[in-house]
């Protein structure tokens, strides 16, 4: 029996996924003035949602954790036309906007994780 639940585990890859997309979202805009770069970009919530759906009907601790175990972010390369001269589509602005978001949820998340293991720490110890 997993003394955490499934709760850690899917707050632990939801960390993994953002730490992905932070680093996409620092290489793309390390590449903002490099001709001819497209940016990409990272997807995880839909797949992660349809393989958690699909494990949850079974109602199977087990297969609820290798739902979440299996998941991984993809990365993608967009192919959009540039409006620049040098081929380039990176938008600094957006990417900035997305690399705060991703960096506040993570640290969010971190934030969760360390308040379950507190709680559980306090019902172990009695204090």
């Amino acid at each position: 029996m997993n003394l955490f639940g499934n709760n850690i585990a899917l707050a632990s890859k939801s960390m993994e996924y953002l730490w992905g997309k932070q680093q996409i979202t620092l290489q793309n805009l390390a590449n903002v003035d490099t001709p001819g770069y497209k940016s990409k970009y990272v997807t995880f919530e839909d797949v992660f949602r349809t393989r958690l759906e699909q494990a949850s009907m079974s109602r199977d601790d087990e297969k609820i954790a290798e739902a979440i175990d299996d998941s991984h972010f993809i990365v993608h390369d967009t192919g959009d036309e540039s409006a620049r001269l040098d081929e380039n589509n990176v938008d600094a602005d957006v990417e900035s906007v997305e690399l705060t978001r991703a960096t506040l949820q993570y640290m969010y998340t971190a934030q969760a994780i360390t308040s379950d293991i507190a709680r559980l720490r306090t019902v172990i110890t009695g204090q």
